[in-house]
């Protein structure tokens, strides 16, 4: 039961998602052990007088299922998870977690969980809206090094802020990023929402082998973060990147144009989203961007770009055979001025906005890449796993 997805509108029956099914595979956990008493002396007396105590002795062992699941868990189902994970190590049914995730609930209550899980299986640990902060990490990450088939960790909105750091907090950076390198099968790993201004050095200075995604949405990156990403293990390893919510007028763009370069070869995925990307910002990057040859994702939306610039991008990325989606912006051409008593400066023209769409329709009509998708829609689409690169 894993790969469900996380809304009601997923394709699974009866609209199970991998929430619903946590809950219901916890409480059946529950229920089964509560049973199991009854079954052990039921099948006590179905053997009493049979071939021996040795024979008796294993057969009264319960069947035993595995059922492998992403776990879901917050504040109103931990503890029906808790109850289940302990029960089932002695238990009929058996859960097997390929994919943990916790929202909203206390590092204790993350560490009590992450302690029942059977090691072998996980593959992701996500703790999704937690501030823990450097604290939290360093009391976290010792207790992730126990499952060597750990592959992804996601930590965004866990509140790390190291932009103003003390003689303390440059030893907590030094700790967090020892622990990280302890983790010898990560490739995927998220700090969105981070403050790293000037530190991913040091956080990614242990890892043991490059990340293949990397993920670092408005985590107050400077220059100096590009240009040593640019120049690490990682960059030709990279096939996620995201960067979105970076100013890129702010320095950003030379290095950035250097880790495209790197990434080239390798990269599958790319997100800008909301990096206040201008036309010219954008023509300096399209050579980069064309030399993506495996670039199946763009994400732009939410930069201030003209429909002639975003005319250029669709017709030079035509050549990129593997380019599938492409998410833009509402075009700045496309506003239109309101009058001086309304309290807004700029609204949305829909006739303008229509004109635009059919422009870009037509080109891809004329190409025809029927394939290739072309949205204005930031939510129409589900991003490109890690696991499904």
């Amino acid at each position: 039961m894993t790969r469900l997805s996380d809304s009601m509108s997923g394709c699974t029956p009866a609209a199970l998602t991998s929430w619903s099914s946590t809950e219901a595979l916890a409480k059946a956990c529950v229920e089964l052990s509560k049973h199991e008493p009854e079954f052990q002396r039921r099948a006590s007396k179905r053997l009493k007088g049979r071939s021996g105590a040795a024979t008796a002795t294993t057969a009264l062992r319960a069947p035993c299922v595995d059922v492998h699941a992403d776990l879901v868990v917050n504040r109103r189902s931990y503890g029906i998870l808790r109850d289940a994970l302990q029960a089932g190590a002695a238990g009929p049914l058996r859960l097997k977690c390929h994919e943990f995730q916790a929202k909203y609930i206390s590092a204790y209550e993350i560490l009590t969980l992450l302690k029942s899980l059977d090691p072998s299986c996980v593959r992701r640990v996500d703790l999704h809206f937690r501030n823990l902060g450097l604290n939290g990490l360093l009391v976290i990450l010792p207790h992730l090094s126990r499952f060597p088939e750990l592959r992804s960790l996601k930590l965004q909105h866990s509140k790390v802020d190291v932009r103003h750091l003390t003689t303390e907090s440059d030893i907590r950076i030094l700790c967090v990023a020892r622990k990280l390198g302890m983790l010898t099968s990560l490739r995927e790993l998220n700090l969105g929402s981070s403050r790293l201004s000037g530190n991913l050095r040091q956080i990614l200075c242990d890892l043991q082998a490059p990340l293949e995604s990397l993920e670092l949405a408005f985590c107050s990156l400077v220059p100096a973060d590009l240009a040593f990403l640019s120049q690490s293990c990682h960059a030709p390893a990279l096939k996620r990147l995201d960067l979105s919510g970076h100013d890129i007028s702010q320095g950003l763009l030379e290095p950035l144009r250097l880790l495209l370069e790197e990434t080239s070869a390798s990269l599958l995925y790319l997100d800008l989203r909301e990096c206040r990307m201008a036309d010219s910002h954008l023509n300096a990057l399209l050579p980069m961007l064309r030399g993506c040859s495996h670039l199946r994702f763009l994400g732009l939306y939410g930069n201030p770009l003209s429909t002639a610039v975003l005319k250029n991008l669709l017709q030079k990325t035509l050549e990129l055979p593997n380019l599938h989606q492409v998410v833009y912006p509402f075009p700045v051409d496309c506003y239109k001025r309101e009058p001086p008593e309304s309290r807004r400066n700029f609204v949305k023209d829909k006739e303008l906005f229509a004109a635009a769409k059919a422009e870009f329709s037509q080109i891809l009509a004329n190409s025809k890449r029927i394939d290739l998708i072309w949205t204005y829609n930031p939510y129409g689409h589900r991003a490109l796993d890690y696991f499904s690169l």
